[in-house]
């Protein structure tokens, strides 16, 4: 298995495991860097302590913040792809 492909496993065992996601934001919204094709990518994380360390690299206020998975899951995820955002995991 590639290093991308056992990330995703641990992200995905990990989520399910907690039923909780990760993601991080300011009082203006979330990051949502451009990728490499010129799409936005919302980016989350598995745990707390993953998402902290984003925000301290990424700075400018941002903070921690979870969702339930079933939010993420139901609701969160169509949001994204009706607005043409990808997905990034850890």
């Amino acid at each position: 298995m590639s290093q991308s492909g056992s990330q995703a496993a641990a992200f995905f065992q990990e989520i399910s495991q907690k039923n909780t996601i990760w993601y991080v934001r300011d009082d203006q919204g979330s990051p949502a860097p451009e990728t490499s094709s010129g799409a936005r990518a919302m980016p989350y994380w598995s745990s707390q302590a993953r998402a902290q360390r984003a925000a301290d690299i990424w700075g400018a206020g941002l903070r921690p913040v979870s969702v339930s998975l079933e939010k993420w899951r139901s609701k969160d995820l169509a949001d994204l792809a009706e607005e043409g955002y990808r997905v990034g995991i850890n």
